[in-house]
């Protein structure tokens, strides 16, 4: 199967019920086959629900076919009654999937050391309603944005990392992780490696924001050894975390073309921007449940 156009909203004619109907989300990840689409309209169709949007995808390389549906439903129908139904299609096509409310704002826990651009950025995105998520709690291994994120009524946890307490720190992050109901966190430029064992436990929950320079200019001051070479693009990418470094499934890429004339502070300032573009865009797709991974790759349904 191939990817298809985003069908059009209210096909079934009941624009103007939308408002008083429940909207969700469904996503799903199988082995293609023929009958997917088929299947889960039939469902939709016969459970009084209505196609918003839908978006698929067949990958002929893994054999893996993908979809994201948007639909409404009547106000009397609930979530949990939605999963109990569905489960019978899913178990058909061995399918992973989820369904959402769409309206359901995702609990995140930012993390940030020194460096707070893309700190600031999303706290500010999410303060306007530019993002879809609650953030639960900041936490960082230094306290220099512990005032900023205060202006924001979030609650800010330090948690000082050093190789002899690394385990204790990572064990009080995955118990916040816990008692917050948290489902993404984010490294908005948090300097510390995770441990294999936090990576494997949170797969596919954690996003962390790079240069795009790596591996070509690791170390300090990248951006300096970037102007040194003569870069012509400076370049940001948002990625899953996984235990090999800075190389997890990426979810979304940003450039920005230089010129001669740009000083190494310049290109700091053009990095830190770029930075935040993708990171928000990431965290944004990843909330909206558009991003499905296929092993070491993603599909985005942007």
């Amino acid at each position: 199967m191939s990817e298809s156009q985003p069908t059009q909203p209210g096909r079934n004619g009941r624009n103007d019920q939308n408002d008083r109907n429940d909207q969700y989300v469904l996503t799903l990840s199988c082995p293609d086959k023929q009958g997917i689409v088929h299947a889960v309209s039939s469902y939709l169709f016969i459970t009084g629900c209505n196609i918003e949007d839908s978006q698929q995808f067949g990958d002929h390389d893994t054999g893996l076919f993908f979809m994201r549906v948007h639909f409404s439903a009547d106000a009397s129908v609930s979530v949990d009654k939605l999963r109990a139904s569905f489960a019978a299609v899913g178990d058909s096509f061995g399918m992973d999937w989820q369904i959402h409310r769409a309206d359901e704002k995702m609990r995140v826990i930012l993390m940030v050391s020194k460096f707070g651009h893309c700190l600031n950025d999303l706290l500010f995105r999410s303060r306007i309603g530019a993002l879809p998520v609650e953030i639960a709690a900041v936490v960082s291994n230094h306290t220099d944005f512990a005032e900023l994120v205060g202006s924001y009524d979030i609650p800010f946890h330090h948690i000082p990392v050093t190789r002899d307490t690394k385990a204790q720190a990572e064990a009080k992050l995955l118990e916040l992780v816990r008692a917050e109901g948290v489902e993404l966190v984010v490294l908005a430029r948090y300097m510390q490696v995770l441990s294999d064992d936090l990576c494997k436990a949170l797969s596919g929950r954690i996003i962390n924001i790079h240069h795009s320079f790596l591996p070509s200019f690791k170390g300090a001051k990248p951006y300096h050894q970037a102007h040194a070479r003569g870069v012509k693009l400076i370049g940001a990418t948002a990625h899953y975390v996984t235990a090999d470094l800075d190389e997890g499934p990426i979810i979304e890429q940003e450039v920005e073309r230089v010129g001669h004339e740009v000083t190494p502070d310049q290109l700091v300032a053009i990095g830190r921007d770029v930075e935040c573009q993708a990171l928000a865009r990431a965290v944004k797709w990843h909330s909206e449940r558009r991003v499905l991974l296929n092993g070491s790759r993603t599909v985005v349904f942007a």
